[in-house]
């Protein structure tokens, strides 16, 4: 693995420019990439070059200098070497398609988001090959316990970057590795994807779990049961089980389901004192990954047969009126079963 330079490295794309993309951003700007941060928006775009900081997702944090932000996707994506797809997984699709006309053959494509698509249920990485049109095995993902609100302000941090093509994977590795930005490699893409979007619906429980008063010691099973059935999905669709043991599996799962900084736990704390999920979506004024992957999940489970309780559950309280309380006592009152048999 090469060490980390402090040279120019090129030229790097992020799209979009939420706080999850702003952050790498500002990792590969300060590992030596001019970055071209893209975002719809013209007037959040101004802002942003006008004040060097994304007052709207990370206030208060000043952007290196070699950070521009821009609405024009063909000028983000101009003879880039890296591109940092960070698109929530209900937009992924529309963005590689505008993206495509303009992404040069022999870039580097990475993606950061942790979700399915929820109409076709496919992987990020499947639906940036389709869009592309390059091979799934040579696009790389990054993932792992990390909040933007830290990585901005470079508090350590360890992520992993999976990809069929090792090469590729290093290539992404030596990219984002700084002091503060530890990288490791996996070829388990699977896993590594199943396991990022999975714990968004376990940090919903938890969310609940927390919000309705309960305490340690729910929240210690709701994370033991809720890593059993990110494991019991992931290998069913290929993935390999050690991976949900690392960075991408009990790693992400901890930081998401206890932190204040995540979304889903704070989405799931809102719903527990009978906030609808109409309200909770507009109040937190940010995509929460965890309500769509739910749904997805849900029909993941039907279809490669695997029993996935929590998620069953919790699409309950989201989609059919169940109440968190409700939901709980169905989890508790199942039928008696061995711990170790529900890992397969």
């Amino acid at each position: 693995m090469s060490q980390v330079k402090s040279e120019r490295k090129g030229r790097a794309a992020v799209l979009v420019a939420g706080s999850w993309g702003t952050a790498l951003a500002a990792v590969l700007a300060g590992n030596g990439y001019d970055v071209q941060l893209w975002t719809r928006s013209a007037e959040h775009a101004y802002k942003m070059n006008a004040s060097h900081k994304n007052e709207k997702y990370l206030p208060g944090v000043a952007l290196p200098a070699s950070l521009h932000a821009t609405t024009d996707m063909q000028e983000a994506l101009r003879d880039v070497d890296l591109a940092l797809f960070v698109a929530p997984s209900s937009a992924m699709r529309a963005v590689a398609k505008q993206a495509a006309p303009y992404l040069a053959e022999d870039a580097l494509v990475v993606h950061a988001t942790k979700g399915f698509e929820a109409d076709t249920l496919k992987r990020m990485t499947t639906v940036l090959s389709e869009e592309l049109n390059r091979p799934a095995e040579k696009i790389v993902v990054l993932s792992g316990p990390s909040h933007a609100e830290e990585v901005i302000r470079k508090q350590p941090t360890t992520v992993v970057v999976a990809s069929a093509d090792m090469n590729a994977a290093e290539q992404a590795q030596d990219a984002f590795m700084s002091t503060y930005f530890r990288v490791y490699t996996n070829p388990d893409v699977v896993g590594v994807e199943v396991a990022g979007a999975i714990k968004n619906i376990i940090a919903l429980g938890a969310g609940l779990s927390d919000g309705l008063g309960f305490g340690d010691n729910a929240k210690a099973a709701l994370l033991t049961r809720g890593l059993a059935e990110i494991s019991r999905l992931g290998t069913a669709m290929g993935a390999n089980p050690l991976t949900f043991a690392g960075l991408a599996g009990v790693g992400d799962l901890v930081v998401t389901c206890t932190s204040q900084h995540s979304r889903n736990w704070r989405a799931g704390s809102m719903l527990a004192d009978g906030t609808s999920l109409e309200e909770v979506l507009e109040r937190m004024g940010m995509v929460v990954e965890g309500v769509r992957t739910t749904r997805a999940a849900n029909e993941l489970a039907k279809q490669y047969d695997v029993q996935m309780p929590i998620t069953a559950e919790l699409y309950s309280v989201l989609f059919a009126n169940n109440s968190p309380k409700s939901a709980v006592e169905n989890l508790m009152g199942r039928l008696k079963t061995h711990e170790i048999e529900q890992l397969g």
